[in-house]
């Protein structure tokens, strides 16, 4: 039963992908019209051997019709259904032998979804302590790394679950920006790069331990210009951080400075500050990450708090609403099951008709 189950279920595999013939190419099309003329041939060969020896047979003994009246049955010919099936079986096992295969296939796919770069803050002061038994459960710290490590993890968790199909990458920064995955449609993949940073030994050893975001940022924006997602609707950046900016305090520039290429590339930024209530100068205020990331067109989210976060991730993911259009190309794959299945079914079926139906015995 389970073998019949399984020979069921790989013949519907191969019906439904049934590809029409001019979507294939024929790998081998020499060997085939070689065996359709060599079948050509020999059918050819019969014809005429049978016309020959029926001529031979014709000195007999002539003898009146017994029952003129009764006239030739139109169903007679059905008599030949076995043979017919035979027949048609055979231009499929042709185009078997052909070995088709589908054509190289590029085409523009659109799908719900949002192109997403996430980045990560593991500088120094992240370390800073910010509890969080939800999102960092089974850190080895509370350090707010930690929290910022479980919130984009939980992101990328509410977006598998949803009905998106979002192209994400992952920016891990300190005085410099890594990418860490470039864009990819494997989430798995970004859940497994994010707890590999998310490790303690791996954080201890992250060579840059100050905070330029402004490095993150340009690290974001080239990476849509390396995919040339630039001119396409549907990018966004989201960076956990602290807010601590090494350029603002030591180098006198400003929030909307170390945004403005987000703002340039017309990709909204929505900007998780973790940790306590914000700095106290004036150039690190919230008030002032505001009022830069709102210039992008994204959002700010002040998080003191585990809560704060889980409801930041949350709205981001119910604003990352869109579709984007994507790329897909197809391999070839070879394609012969089907002919071979559909030449196979039709002997099958003249064999069975042959030897069960007596009707289908009668000598043509």
């Amino acid at each position: 039963m389970e073998a019949l189950t399984a020979l069921v279920s790989a013949a519907s595999r191969i019906v439904s992908g049934w590809r029409p013939l001019a979507d294939l190419q024929f790998a081998d099309a020499a060997t085939a019209r070689l065996l359709a003329g060599l079948l050509a041939a020999l059918t050819l060969t019969a014809v005429l051997i049978g016309l020959v020896l029926k001529r031979r047979r014709r000195s007999g003994i002539a003898l009146p019709a017994l029952l003129g009246w009764v006239g030739p049955s139109r169903a007679a010919v059905l008599r030949h259904g076995a043979l017919a099936c035979a027949i048609a079986g055979l231009p499929f096992f042709i185009l078997a032998v052909a070995d088709p295969r589908t054509t190289f296939k590029r085409q523009e796919t659109s799908y719900p979804g949002r192109r997403i770069t996430l980045m990560i803050d593991a500088s120094s002061s992240m370390l800073s302590s910010f509890p969080s038994p939800r999102l960092a459960k089974g850190a080895p710290s509370d350090a707010a790394f930690f929290t910022s490590v479980g919130a984009a993890r939980h992101f990328v968790e509410l977006r598998m679950r949803g009905k998106y199909r979002d192209l994400m990458s992952l920016v891990e920064f300190g005085d410099d920006a890594y990418v860490i995955t470039p864009f990819t449609s494997d989430h798995e993949n970004i859940l497994l790069s994010i707890s590999l940073i998310g490790d303690w030994t791996e954080f201890m050893a992250f060579p840059d331990q100050g905070t330029v975001i402004a490095r993150a940022i340009d690290q974001g924006v080239g990476l849509f210009d390396a995919f040339d997602f630039l001119d396409a609707s549907g990018n966004l950046m989201v960076i956990f951080t602290d807010g601590v900016d090494a350029e603002i305090l030591q180098d006198g520039r400003t929030a909307f400075d170390v945004l403005r290429d987000a703002e340039r590339a017309k990709i909204p930024v929505y900007f998780i500050r973790t940790g306590g209530q914000g700095s106290d100068d004036p150039r690190l205020s919230d008030r002032a990450w505001q009022a830069a990331v709102a210039r992008t067109g994204g959002r700010f989210y002040s998080a003191a708090d585990e809560g704060a976060i889980l409801r930041a991730v949350k709205a981001i993911d119910d604003a990352s609403t869109g579709k984007i259009s994507i790329r897909e190309y197809g391999t070839r794959q070879p394609a012969f099951a089907q002919f071979a299945l559909a030449a196979a079914s039709l002997w099958t079926i003249a064999l069975l008709l042959r030897l069960t139906v007596p009707w289908f015995q009668t000598f043509p």
